[in-house]
C-alpha cells in the first residue's frame, strides 16, 4: 500500500508528530514498506495455526510456597510511635 506525502502529513498530525518537509519522502517510503509488510502477514492462512500463550516451550520454574523468614513484628514496632495489640496507631484520617 503506498502512501502519497498528504497521506504523511496527516498521520504526523494525528500522531503529533513534527517532520520537516524533507524528511517526508523518507516517511513515505518507510511507511509504505511497513504497511506492506502488514498486507504480507495478513494474506498468510493461519487457519491451521494453534494459538499459543508463549512462542518457546518453556516452563516457570516455582519456588516452594514455604516461609523463609520469621515473624518480626515486634522487632519492627519497637520504633513505631504508637502501637496497640500489634497493630500501628496512626492519627484519624477519615471522620
Amino acid at each position: 500500500m503506498a502512501l502519497d506525502q498528504q497521506q504523511v502529513r496527516d498521520i504526523a498530525d494525528l500522531a503529533r508528530l513534527q517532520i520537516d518537509e524533507n524528511q517526508i519522502a523518507d516517511y513515505q517510503k518507510n511507511l509504505s514498506n511497513i504497511l506492506d509488510l502488514v498486507d504480507q502477514l495478513a494474506a498468510v492462512d493461519t487457519s491451521a495455526v494453534e494459538p499459543m500463550a508463549h512462542p518457546l516451550d518453556a516452563v516457570q520454574r516455582l519456588r516452594a510456597d514455604v516461609v523463609t523468614e520469621g515473624n518480626q513484628r515486634a522487632h519492627f514496632q519497637q520504633i513505631a510511635p504508637q502501637t496497640e495489640n500489634g497493630y500501628y496507631l496512626v492519627p484519624r484520617v477519615v471522620e
